[in-house]
Parts: C-alpha cells; sequence; structure tokens
C-alpha cells in the first residue's frame, strides 16, 4: 500500500518559480509505470463481479466549471466528480471553492487542485482509477494536474487533454482511423530527455466522412499507470462519444451543478 503525499497539494501562495520546483518533486514521485491490483478490462464490464466474486473497481471522472462575480471575472471552481462501477453511475459530487490565482499555463493545477481535492473530499467510495479533463505526464515538467492530483492521493490517474501541451507525435496525427494510437515523445519543452514516451494521441472517435474530421485526445499517464494502459483504458471507456465516459459525464454534470447554483 502507498502513503498520500499531502505534503505536495497545490499551494497558490508559492511564487511560480516555487511552484515549478514542487512539480519536479511531484513528478519525480510519480510512478508512470502500470502499479494497480483491478483488471482494467474490469472498469467498463457490468458482468466483471462475477469473474472471482470481486466487484468492479471504481473509475472516477474529474472535470470543471467556472463561476464568474459580478465584474465578469471567473472567481471560483466548480470541481464535478462522477464515480462508476462497471459502467454504472453510483455517486455523483461536486465541490464550490474560490479561486486563488489566475490561469498560467504548465500551473493549472495550482488554480484548480484545491477545489478538486475538496470535492474528491465529498466521495463515498474509494476510487481505483481517476481520469482528469487535463495532461498526465504530456506537460512541461511532467507534472500535469493528472500527475499531481494521483500523487498527492497516491491513485492510479490517467490525462485526458483536448489539446496537445507540449511533446512531439511521433507521427502525422491529422484525420486518424478510430482505434488509432500515435506516440507522443518529449521535446526541448519538456522536463525529460528528448525522445521519452510521454502517452499517446488517442482516436476514440472519427467521421465516416473524407470531408471532416475529429481530432484525437492527448492521453498520458499521471501516477501509477503506464502510457500503454493509459491509452487502452481511453479508448475502452470512450462509448458513443469522444470522451471517455467518466469525462463526460463529469462534464456534463459539471453544467448541470453550475446551472443550480445559478438558479
Amino acid at each position: 500500500m502507498h502513503d498520500p503525499r499531502p505534503d505536495l497539494a497545490p499551494d497558490a501562495g508559492l511564487s511560480r518559480e516555487e511552484m515549478e520546483a514542487l512539480q519536479r518533486e511531484i513528478a519525480a514521485a510519480a510512478v508512470f509505470e502500470d502499479d494497480f491490483s483491478f483488471d482494467p478490462d474490469a472498469l467498463s464490464n457490468p458482468l466483471a463481479s462475477t469473474v472471482g466474486g470481486d466487484e468492479p473497481p471504481v473509475v472516477v471522472g474529474i472535470d470543471q466549471s467556472f463561476l464568474t462575480n459580478e465584474d465578469g471575472d471567473q472567481d471560483r471552481a466548480l470541481s464535478a466528480v462522477v464515480a462508476m462501477r462497471g459502467g454504472e453511475v453510483i455517486e455523483r459530487v461536486h465541490a464550490v471553492t474560490s479561486l486563488e490565482i489566475p490561469y498560467i499555463p504548465g500551473l493549472l493545477s495550482f488554480r484548480e487542485g484545491a477545489p478538486i481535492l475538496a470535492a474528491l473530499e465529498e466521495l463515498s467510495v474509494d476510487p481505483d482509477l481517476f481520469l482528469f479533463d487535463g495532461s498526465g505526464r504530456i506537460h512541461f515538467r511532467q507534472a500535469g494536474i493528472a500527475t499531481h492530483m494521483g500523487v498527492v492521493r497516491d491513485v492510479p490517474s490517467i490525462g485526458v487533454a483536448k489539446s496537445l501541451l507540449c511533446g512531439t507525435p511521433r507521427e502525422d496525427t491529422a484525420d486518424l482511423p478510430e482505434g488509432t494510437t500515435v506516440a507522443i515523445e518529449s521535446n526541448s519543452r519538456v522536463d525529460a530527455p528528448d525522445g521519452t514516451l510521454l502517452g499517446y494521441a488517442v482516436q476514440t472517435r472519427q467521421y465516416d466522412s473524407p470531408d471532416r474530421y475529429i481530432n484525437p485526445l492527448y492521453v498520458s499517464p499521471g501516477h501509477r499507470v503506464g502510457p500503454e494502459t493509459a491509452a487502452d483504458v481511453a479508448l475502452d471507456l470512450a462509448s458513443s462519444y469522444k470522451l471517455p465516459e467518466p469525462v463526460r459525464l463529469a462534464d456534463k454534470y459539471a453544467d448541470e451543478a453550475k446551472k443550480g447554483l445559478d438558479k
């Protein structure tokens, strides 16, 4: 059993240099290979509980929405968490907390990490895997929000991003066939040796048309998950939509909860 690392929790009071130094410490503590006890094939299989008598693992999707003040400035984050077991939603929770720093590229977890940790405290089930709408190892200092939160909570985690923050695809990623994965390796913008495998461009869905195409997702290990497993999980959990279902439902729930607060 691993120990969580609350000492690495995001602190908005740090200077930029201190935040970046903490990210390097987080990356050093992260495990970018498979280190979990559950069967990944059971994440979306409702019949998995019949095998060996164990219940399927709990996979948790995490996303955020933002609230504005009277001046139109974003001042609070609503963090939405959706827990699923065997493809079924078993719990939804959210938390609203203040945003303490502005958006700074590469330091997203210091802006949004505290709200996420607050929402995770509301969960009554124990998560086996986190899926974040954001980056894991595909990050300037190999410590995106999925890595940061995964290490702090010591839960296997995966980052699923809609755009490529850094790194270089080893092949062209335009108009990929559904089910294709393309390796993303580090470059001069990443605090890692050039050529380090950071994650994959993952084509979960594609149009059956020569005139338009869907861009891939950029999937990377956060903590205690290897890059190949992260890509496989993203593919397996994407049903009829581009996003893996836990993240898609967290995004939908974040919008629902935000509308409820507006009312």
